[in-house]
């Protein structure tokens, strides 16, 4: 089984938020494999959908951004998945908006999910989709800049990015995550 984890908030008022981005690229999947109803279980919401002869898992962690390990690695514990067979999808301060980055390991880069992700599956090499969100310009606080919305003018850039990311996940069910990296990366 394969797992696509998708990194965000829960709630309305985080709905279309910067850090909710990874979850903007599950609701994509979602509709493209026409995934079944989400169901819950260990403080996440999740469907499993059989795609190009493999039987893929949509996560979204309802524990907030910063305790997302804790529901990452019961699901794959309960359903025996293996750290080659995850990817996360993020936000990345680092990155301009719209950029994205795919990387097979990697440190945390200062991003309490990742960090979360990091400390309970007990390694940084797992598969990721980092997707830029730019940094704030006017002295806004990081925390505050996270959980802003969008701007209008950059609401289509990031709009482009999660069918770009979608679309890589789409092609990592049926391909080596390497050769994905190699045709996504620079996109």
């Amino acid at each position: 089984m394969k797992m696509i984890i998708g990194l965000g908030n829960p709630g309305k008022q985080y709905e279309d938020t910067r850090h909710n981005i990874g979850f903007h690229v599950i609701d994509e999947l979602a509709k493209r494999l026409s995934s079944p109803p989400m169901q819950s279980k260990f403080n996440g919401m999740y469907s499993v959908i059989h795609h190009s002869g493999e039987k893929v898992m949509l996560v979204k962690p309802l524990t907030y951004m910063n305790l997302s390990g804790e529901c990452v690695r019961p699901l794959m514990d309960y359903y025996n998945v293996e750290l080659d067979q995850i990817v996360v999808v993020y936000d990345d301060l680092d990155f301009s908006p719209g950029e994205i980055r795919l990387r097979q390991k990697g440190s945390a880069g200062g991003h309490n999910g990742m960090k979360s992700l990091i400390a309970h599956l007990g390694t940084d090499k797992f598969n990721r989709i980092r997707m830029g969100i730019g940094r704030p310009t006017n002295g806004m606080k990081i925390s505050d800049y996270v959980l802003s919305n969008f701007s209008k003018a950059e609401a289509s850039i990031i709009r482009e990015a999660v069918l770009t990311s979608a679309e890589a996940c789409e092609e990592w069910i049926k391909t080596p995550f390497l050769d994905v990296m190699n045709n996504f990366n620079g996109k």
